[in-house]
């Protein structure tokens, strides 16, 4: 930033109270201890969100941060930090952005509406960035706190601003408006997201439109307001319409060219042509508000229908990959700017499961800032996050070498330089990420770097998962633990990729099955306390050389693990005892609890970390009664254990679905199992509040057609009604598709159609009756998503979801998405 705000500056803006005792420059804001990159120059906003912010002011002290914006007097006692008193540290964090854009006199463009505003606002920049210094959010920052952190971006060099806007309920928009200050408006897609926020839909528009209250220009579809004409008349309209001849933009004329989307449309009394490289509905609507924005912006139509002809696909999405040699592979190659490299950087440090993390980044373009100055910000955010190789490709990065740091540097001035030279480096048993500009065509290193496998992919999404975790921690009391159970490859979807985003995140416990699952997470960078529910005494040594707690359900296990700790002259070893209160699978059961309490009275080798049970139908209401007896019975047998103890222990009982229907059992921890992938029968299934994390995909391999007079698959099981064609799919029962699927049971969406499948599945690849559709070989196939999703494969044949998940084969590739 080139306008900078001392602490002093920053206490008279927000209005605090408190003593500065070191009057620093500051020029970061956090809110996240965890992603501190210059401590010296931030200032910490201890929040009050799902957790308090306050808790975490030790670990930013530590890592060096010195000026902390507060609601109460902290009880750590240290001479050498600022602590500014305020009644509401959001608030406040949200007057210092708004005071910072105040500063400057630039065109802002102020975007929300329920779908569709990242992808605008990233295509308005690329279609402007030739002209235009723009400063934008980072990816999907909208939020309360995310749209004070994009605007406290704006430096001196800009000349426009792009700033989205998302609320969730009334009443939020009026602090975003204050903040992003936009003299244009633009409104995209009204959907039904967040509805349930709203009284109603007219309620939900209203409360976006309080963005635009002191706009100059407005873009909008003419049909979205029609009904809402007296919220307008005071703006200058720029409309468009595919119905209404009225509009100010007139889509008359739509047809598919070469595979692009051709329009053409009236403006100003003129016939004017727009080229768009998609097909898709929801494309073809972005790229015309971004045609419209342009248009009422003053470029001419021929300038706007050759940029938007170019426009290029928005990943938003960070993807974590299989790479070569025992690699793993982030890959971010389409978008370079500081504020996106920082979030990168972020996940990058996540990371744990290699000792060694890799860097490899493009020059980086339209940053507002003179390139010494932005070179000097990318080498400190290299620095601050560890990387121990870095791999810079292009002119003005060789330029600046001499800025970095790390290791190992390499320089290249082109990809293909880089190309050449990759076998000579040798990446190997490293954490990768790939961040380049477009231009630098960095997707030709990702494929180079990436294993190879066959196209059938699962999908994890990461955002997804910590919105899952976020909504079941939504729901504990105060003080209660989270323990995440992993086992069986985290339910399917991968073990440390899942592990290092709960560890990242606070949770309190990991729990697995086996200790070579334990093993497995702490060689790979996990230091969480790992409970292990089926430990056996063959490997008590490797479970103790790991620092893994054995989970006790037997007098014979107990035996075994204390003979061994007597052996080894262990002391005090963590454990955790498990009761039946009537799963009747193991655990000790309540006859035996006097007994259990007689051994432990006596013995110095185990310290009892915690007493759990497990419920056997939390979900069901019909079985009420049971898990009353069941929480009755454990409690008679952990304050028994404490007795004996004579001193506490965790307690926990809830299981996924108990977090939800049973608030009162929560005791000390909870156990969070397969709702932490957006499954669980407690919850409606019509909630937004839980979503599935999982999507499994293959493709067509080839397209026949059948006469019904023909049989199809082993067996000869398969025909169709009537003549027709097949599809052969890439999938089969050792990817994990079931056997039980075939001959019409199980069905996959095809190009947005659910068709049946038809003979046997077979090992490597099943058929579909494609008969009514379009369809070609290369062609996506979802076999679930988050429309088909896992219980309706599960019901299709006569299982749980929990075996849907976890049967997905090992050979089919996994790639995690993280935005």
């Amino acid at each position: 930033m080139q306008l900078m705000y001392t602490v002093e500056d920053i206490k008279n803006i927000i209005k605090a109270s408190g003593t500065v005792v070191q009057d620093s420059t500051i020029s970061i804001l956090l809110t996240d201890s965890r992603r501190i990159s210059n401590a010296p120059a931030s200032l910490f906003f201890a929040l009050n969100g799902r957790r308090d912010g306050h808790e975490y002011i030790a670990d930013a002290y530590t890592a060096g941060v010195r000026s902390f914006v507060v609601t109460h007097q902290p009880e750590m006692v240290a001479v050498d930090v600022n602590f500014l008193i305020v009644d509401n540290a959001l608030a406040a964090l949200q007057t210092l952005a708004a005071h910072h854009r105040s500063q400057f006199n630039i065109e802002v463009i102020g975007i929300t509406g329920s779908n569709g505003k990242t992808i605008v606002k990233e295509w308005l920049y690329q279609l402007m960035s030739p002209e235009r210094n723009i400063v934008r959010n980072p990816k999907s920052y909208n939020s309360q706190i995310g749209v004070p952190l994009s605007v406290w971006q704006i430096n001196e060099g800009n000349n426009l601003g792009i700033f989205e806007a998302g609320i969730s309920k009334a009443g939020e928009m009026s602090s975003l408006e204050a903040i992003i200050q936009p003299t244009m408006g633009v409104l995209t897609h009204m959907g039904t997201a967040h509805d349930e926020g709203f009284d109603s839909s007219k309620q939900k528009l209203e409360e976006k439109l309080r963005l635009f209250r002191n706009c100059s220009q407005i873009v909008y579809q003419y049909d979205l307001l029609i009904d809402f004409p007296e919220d307008m008349r005071e703006h200058k309209c720029f409309t468009w319409s595919r119905k209404f001849n009225i509009a100010t933009l007139y889509v008359f004329s739509e047809t598919s060219i070469s595979g692009k989307h051709y329009m053409r449309a009236m403006y100003k009394e003129q016939e004017i042509e727009c080229l768009v490289p998609y097909r898709d509905e929801a494309s073809i609507e972005n790229a015309i508000i971004c045609w419209a924005t342009m248009l009422a912006m003053g470029y001419e139509p021929a300038v706007c229908d050759d940029r938007i002809e170019r426009l290029a696909p928005v990943s938003m999405r960070l993807e974590l990959k299989d790479g070569i040699n025992d690699c793993s592979i982030i890959d971010d190659s389409y978008n370079s700017d500081i504020q996106s490299l920082e979030i990168a950087l972020n996940f990058l440090t996540q990371q744990n499961q290699h000792s060694k993390k890799t860097l490899i980044l493009s020059d980086i373009y339209q940053s507002g800032l003179k390139q010494h100055e932005l070179y000097l910000q990318v080498a400190q955010l290299v620095s601050n996050a560890g990387v121990d190789r870095f791999i810079g490709v292009g002119s003005d990065l060789t330029e600046h070498r001499d800025l970095f740091k790390a290791t190992k540097l390499h320089f290249y001035n082109s990809t293909e330089e880089l190309l050449k030279d990759l076998t000579r480096i040798h990446l190997n048993n490293e954490t990768v990420l790939i961040k380049g500009a477009r231009s630098f065509e960095f997707e030709k290193i990702s494929r180079a770097l990436v294993q190879k496998a066959h196209e059938t992919v699962l999908e994890i999404n990461l955002n997804t998962l910590l919105n899952n975790l976020n909504f079941y921690k939504g729901k504990l009391n105060p003080g209660v633990k989270i323990m995440v159970m992993v086992k069986a490859f985290s339910y399917g979807s991968g073990t440390f990729e899942v592990a290092n985003i709960l560890q990242y995140n606070k949770v309190d416990y990991l729990a697995v099955a086996y200790t070579d699952e334990g093993i497995a997470l702490r060689e790979t960078g996990i230091t969480l306390p790992i409970m292990v529910l089926n430990p056996e005494p063959a490997a008590f040594d490797k479970l103790v050389a790991h620092k893994l707690e054995p989970a006790l359900y037997s007098f014979l296990l107990f035996d075994e693990f204390v003979k061994f700790a007597q052996t080894d002259d262990i002391r005090d070893y963590p454990i955790h005892l498990k009761i039946d209160t009537g799963m009747h699978r193991v655990g000790f059961e309540e006859f035996e609890v006097e007994a259990l309490c007689d051994l432990l009275e006596v013995n110095p080798y185990v310290k009892v970390q915690s007493v759990y049970s497990h419920m056997v139908a939390s979900d069901a209401a019909e079985h009420d009664l049971f898990t009353l007896k069941q929480i009755s019975s454990f409690e008679k047998a952990y304050k028994a254990i404490e007795d004996a103890l004579g001193y506490t222990v965790i307690k926990h009982i809830s299981n996924t679905s108990g977090i939800s229907r049973w608030p009162n059992a929560q005791y000390d921890m909870v156990r969070l199992g397969i709702g932490l992938y957006g499954v669980d029968a407690a919850v409606p299934r019509d909630s937004t509040a839980l979503q599935p994390i999982a999507t499994l995909k293959t493709t067509v391999s080839q397209v026949k057609k059948i006469a019904a007079t023909e049989t199809i698959g082993y067996m000869r099981n398969g025909s169709l009604k009537n003549d027709g064609k097949i599809a052969t799919v890439r999938i089969g029962y050792a990817d994990g598709y079931l056997r039980a699927f075939g001959n019409g049971v199980g069905r996959m969406l095809v190009n947005g159609t659910l068709v049946p499948t038809v003979g046997n599945i077979t090992m490597d690849m099943c058929m579909l009756d494609v008969s009514n559709i379009e369809v070609k070989e290369g062609d996506e196939v979802i076999v679930f998503n988050e429309q088909q999703r896992i219980e309706e494969l599960a019901a299709q044949i006569g299982t749980i979801p929990y075996e849907i998940l976890t049967n997905v084969s090992q050979r089919v590739k996994r790639v995690y998405f993280y935005e």
